[in-house]
């Protein structure tokens, strides 16, 4: 049996065959959480025309001592209409567009007011540097974000400025969860004392909603290679197969032989990791299998590893695999082993806590963690506050 391979290589292999699965365009208020297929340009210009960034009076840029007659106003949409003479100004509002010939903002607490006659305080300046220029923001034409670039709230507000009503987008990949073993308990509040109830599969969709288009849940499936052939049959057109548990080497592991039955090729098996060693990444056509642990921590940590950064690729991503922050330890740690470890822990005031409690397939650390400590194979132990490279759960 060959040795486990490390993390990086894995990662590698996994994602140096990924191709993209195509695009679509879709309004950009829909865009949330997408992949831009193509780089997005400016096609407006952003402001269109000079505007003032404070509350406050226009004038002239060779006017600026004052006194001055107002003579009129200019609010965020609504401008004023006529060019400014020497000695003319213009309650302006934040927003609002800066009348022709005007070239210096007069902040409305430096100035005093009476009637239509305004005077400049002791200490007040009329200044250019209140007026946000046209195309200080970007121009049309400019480049604003690149291919595989996340759509999120402030992506979503740059496009509509720049008059892109709707974006090419990566394609999300469809997505089949198979739970397998005989020990699942379909119904929670039904469960002998032999057998758990099946979480892992629900886990898995919930971890993978936000990337994919579709998912088909199949299982809990019994451990024998009929019924996982069975199962196989109906994975259909999914571009992705994620299952869990089997992939181990005990006499009940049969997702290897299973898959290779089904005519799947194996890419590798087993990754240099803890938890979570027992990794598998299959390819059967244009379909992907993961193949992940059963102990619900190790599915959970080599989901975020692998079959994440894979739904990410399909879709577009430029940068699938997860964010590294580098963080204080809240509390020391002991020295790493022969793998890489993940450490579940949770972020406070102090730096990122490790759980006390590690074991892979306890749940309560993992619902109360929101962050993984990564320790490099045969990391020193550490004292608090040590900076540590952690990923971010949430």
């Amino acid at each position: 049996m060959n040795p486990p391979i490390p993390l990086e290589e894995a990662q590698d292999r996994l994602l140096s065959g990924v191709t993209p699965l195509g695009s679509e365009e879709v309004a950009t208020e829909a865009a949330t959480g997408r992949y831009l297929a193509a780089p997005l340009a400016a096609r407006r210009t952003q402001p269109a025309a000079d505007l003032s960034a404070m509350d406050g009076y226009a004038m002239r840029a060779d006017d600026l001592a004052g006194p001055w007659q107002v003579i009129g106003r200019s609010a965020a949409g609504r401008p004023f209409p006529a060019a400014l003479l020497p000695g003319q100004a213009v309650r302006i509002a934040t927003g609002a567009l800066v009348p022709a010939d005007a070239g210096a903002v007069l902040l409305q607490e430096e100035a005093l007011r009476d009637g239509d006659s305004l005077v400049l305080l002791p200490g007040g300046t009329a200044s250019a540097r209140h007026i946000r220029r046209a195309g200080f923001d970007f121009a049309t034409g400019a480049p604003l974000l690149h291919t595989g670039t996340m759509i999120g709230a402030g992506q979503i507000a740059l496009a509509l400025s720049a008059g892109h009503a709707a974006l090419p987008v990566g394609r999300l990949p469809r997505l089949a969860v198979l739970d397998s073993g005989d020990e699942l308990a379909t119904d929670p509040a039904a469960c002998a004392p032999h057998q758990i109830p099946a979480s892992n599969g629900a886990m898995l969709a919930a971890m993978a909603m936000p990337h994919v288009a579709a998912i088909t849940r199949i299982g809990p499936v019994a451990d024998t290679l009929a019924a996982l052939a069975d199962a196989l049959a109906g994975i259909g057109d999914a571009d992705v197969l994620v299952t869990s548990g089997g992939a181990s080497v005990g006499d009940h592991d049969l997702i290897r032989p299973a898959l290779e039955a089904w005519g799947a090729e194996i890419a590798f098996w087993r990754v240099a990791i803890r938890p979570g060693k027992p990794l598998l990444v299959a390819r059967r056509g244009s379909q992907w299998i993961i193949g992940l642990p059963g102990n619900p921590v190790s599915s959970y940590v080599t989901a975020v590893l692998f079959l994440l950064p894979l739904l990410r690729a399909l879709a577009g991503a430029a940068d699938p695999l997860p964010r590294t922050l580098h963080l204080p330890l809240a509390a020391p740690l002991p020295a790493a082993g022969a793998r890489m470890e993940f450490v579940r822990a949770r972020l406070t005031a102090d730096g990122v806590l490790p759980a006390d409690e590690q074991d892979s397939s306890a749940l309560l650390s993992l619902a109360s963690s929101d962050a993984l400590i990564r320790r490099p194979v045969g990391s020193a132990a550490a004292s608090a506050g040590t900076m540590a490279a952690v990923h971010l759960l949430a």
